[in-house]
């Protein structure tokens, strides 16, 4: 912990005084505010487009059953198919004998309509297809060719809704999004129209007729059907061919389906049925020809054809993004899963062989004395709790309290204790790793333990953490934090993060001999592996993580014993954990960028650059910065998909991660009871350490120095339960 004095005058003490305006943010904090907030604008817009544009529809087969016409007139119940009560008009036009209209619903499909149009083209007949404003603003391509192709184009509203149960502002939105999208796909705009889930004229009722006489003020011309071939039913070509065959000669406006499913049935019985209906000498047309019209399109002005185009491009780019996101979702998933199994895996063999006797190392039991180092900078709130913490061990120790220039009379509360085998030494602020190395050279044993001025140590935690020095190999030992302060909800989600994440992953770690991190918390080191390391280096943000790694590439091996607890003060609000985390992971980015060039070592080394570093980027980094898509997505899953399916598929993912949590707490000795905040941990403090990861890595990426931030004590830690005699 990098500490600097405070030279800010005492808050208490300043006089009254007008009010001072915050000054501007800094070009660097900008950037770090700015650019999330982009990308964050970027998704939600990203997400919306999305969803809006591709939520599914039920296709016409799934629409309301016909009904006998009340409430309309007789003229267009009885009349034809095609009705126009534009300009204050109430006709409708009948298809001529010998004449057949071929119409296409809920298209373009990427697959069948240009098979489909393949068909028209290939026998010289017209098609009229009724598309939807999705499919056109994903599909522009496929359109254009159908347009190109001279085919007939038709409004069906953007997202296929039952228009009856919307207000009028949403069935302006539907025609209007329509619009734009033929507008940017083809530069047309068009007043022919069919209604989703329509029929035939005699099925009009009361509502759809009220709703026909408003489309036709807006200018719309309005389709219905003469015969429905169900192709969606998939009878078979032979049975969709025939049920598209008018009789006794008469004409029809046929209804047929381009999209919404497999259309190959659809596909081949055009191919049955324009030969047949021409050998028996129909023609085919199209709507406008009904109505007396050269064309139901028109081609759009340059303003509307750029809105257009604006708007398929942004369909496009949610799609785009939409599917890498997706991608991702699956690659984080499946770390995330695997982490799990993994580390389960492995801790299960870690607490095995921390049971077996004789784990401590192939000598005897380490019983010489200790040095312990403390730097101290204003922590009068903590230090007695700590020294007496540490007079009460088991195991013989001295007790070196380095005070790093504190102001609050710090290392007079330490002298006025009394404690047996305490000597205070005080310096200038130099910050923590300089009070941690003159405490090292003042230390008389060989080994020596460094804590934190906030952390409480069990009488039996000295004595367990030296055990692995018996091994000559191993240079450094990590001891098992716990966070001492978890009465609040804060805590609790803290102590769940502590026992869960960073002491079930250094079981993993310990297995696989490559620990990145010695907490600062609790740490013990062999005085000749220090100068080896280069003793305690200033050069991030992250000294505990630094040293570790140093020590990886000096050669040491690492170990690390669960039962070595100790109880450390956590923040105690979120600004102040911002402030912790957002040092971490900055100072994690910096040892781990320092020590890059072991990927490229031998030995110890070597093992540590091509398994550590790796291990630290995927799941420190890289999945924790992509981890929010899980909960993006929820919330798209909500609004946009299967409410019930989402909720389960997240059900699903924390129940994995409560699998793991409690089993973590299973192997440390916890309860289980703290694990019903676990959900709200998910929601909330989550979140909160993605966006600290997000900023961490931006101001890495602006190449902006972060300073040293200490956090305010409360000194609330608890005092440790009676030691267990249980080893895990």
């Amino acid at each position: 912990m990098r500490r600097r004095p405070d030279r800010s005058p005492d808050r208490s003490s300043r006089s009254p005084g007008p009010r001072r305006t915050r000054a501007p943010l800094a070009p660097r904090h900008r950037f770090r505010v700015v650019v999330p907030l982009i990308l964050l604008a970027f998704v939600a817009s990203v997400l919306l487009v999305e969803g809006y544009t591709t939520r599914g529809f039920a296709g016409d087969q799934e629409g309301r059953g016909g009904r006998g016409a009340t409430g309309v007139p007789r003229s267009i119940s009885g009349g034809g198919p095609v009705v126009d009560t534009t300009d204050d008009h109430m006709r409708t036009y009948r298809t001529p004998d010998k004449t057949v209209v071929l119409t296409f619903d809920d298209g373009p499909d990427p697959t069948w309509t240009p098979r489909i149009q393949a068909v028209l083209d290939r026998y010289g007949t017209p098609g009229t297809f009724f598309v939807t404003g999705q499919q056109t603003a994903r599909y522009p391509d496929v359109l254009r060719r159908v347009v190109r192709s001279g085919h007939e184009i038709g409004v069906h509203t953007f997202s296929h809704p039952d228009l009856t149960t919307r207000s009028a502002s949403d069935i302006d939105r539907e025609l209007s999004l329509t619009q734009l999208a033929l507008a940017g796909a083809a530069g047309i705009h068009t007043s022919l129209m069919r209604m989703p889930y329509s029929s035939t004229p005699a099925a009009l009722d009361a509502p759809e007729w009220s709703l026909a006489r408003r489309l036709g003020e807006k200018g719309y011309v309005l389709a219905f059907i003469d015969q429905d071939t169900n192709d969606w039913r998939r009878p078979g070509a032979r049975a969709i061919a025939d049920a598209a065959t008018p009789t006794a000669g008469r004409g029809a406006v046929v209804l047929l389906h381009d999209a919404g499913g497999d259309r190959s049935q659809t596909v081949e019985a055009l191919k049955t049925l324009i030969p047949r209906l021409q050998a028996q000498g129909y023609r085919f047309t199209t709507l406008a020809e009904l109505v007396g019209a050269d064309t139901l399109t028109s081609p759009v002005d340059t303003a509307d054809r750029w809105s257009g185009r604006v708007f398929v491009a942004a369909v496009t780019v949610s799609a785009t993004a939409v599917t890498a996101v997706s991608a991702l979702l699956l690659v984080v998933g499946s770390l995330v899963l695997a982490r799990c199994v993994l580390l389960i895996f492995l801790a299960r063999h870690h607490a095995r062989r921390h049971r077996r006797p004789g784990t401590g190392g192939p000598g005897p039991p380490v019983t010489r004395p200790v040095s312990v180092v403390i730097p101290a900078y204003n922590e009068r709130l903590c230090i007695p709790k700590t020294l007496r913490s540490l007079a009460a061990s088991d195991h013989p120790v001295e007790i070196i309290v380095v005070d790093d220039g504190s102001r609050d009379g710090t290392a007079d509360l330490a002298e006025s204790l009394a404690l047996e085998n305490v000597t205070v030494v005080r310096q200038p602020n130099s910050g923590k790793p300089a009070a941690l190395n003159a405490g090292v050279l003042r230390a008389s044993h060989d080994l020596v333990v460094m804590l934190d001025a906030d952390t409480v140590f069990a009488p039996s935690t000295i004595g367990r953490l030296v055990q692995p020095f018996a091994d000559p190999h191993v240079g450094a030992v990590a001891g098992n934090a716990k966070v001492g302060n978890r009465r609040r909800l804060l805590g609790r989600w803290q102590h769940i993060e502590y026992v869960m994440g960073f002491n079930l992953d250094r079981r993993m770690y310990d297995l696989l001999h490559c620990m990145p991190t010695i907490p600062g918390a609790v740490g013990a080191f062999r005085a000749e592996a220090l100068r080896d390391a280069g003793m305690v280096s200033a050069d991030t943000l992250a000294e505990d993580t630094d040293l570790t790694m140093a020590l990886h590439r000096a050669g040491w091996e690492i170990r690390y014993v669960p039962d070595a607890l100790a109880w450390t003060e956590a923040p105690s609000s979120l600004r102040e954990l911002w402030r912790q985390r957002y040092r971490w992971s900055y100072g994690t980015m910096q040892a781990a960028w320092k020590h890059r060039h072991a990927l490229l070592e031998r030995g110890p080394a070597g093992r540590f650059g091509r398994l550590g570093l790796p291990l630290l980027a995927v799941f420190q980094i890289f999945t924790p910065l992509l981890a929010p898509l899980i909960d993006i997505l929820a919330l798209y899953g909500l609004v946009f998909g299967n409410p019930l399916t989402t909720v389960l598929a997240w059900c699903g993912v924390l129940a994995v991660q409560a699998v793991c949590a409690a089993y973590a707490f299973h192997l440390d000795g916890e309860r289980l009871r703290p694990l019903w905040a676990l959900p709200l941990q998910q929601v909330v403090y989550r979140q909160v350490m993605y966006l600290v990861l997000t900023q961490a890595c931006l101001t890495a990426i602006n190449g902006y120095r972060l300073p040293w931030q200490r956090l305010k004590r409360s000194g609330d830690v608890m005092l440790p339960p009676q030691p267990s005699t249980r080893r895990t």
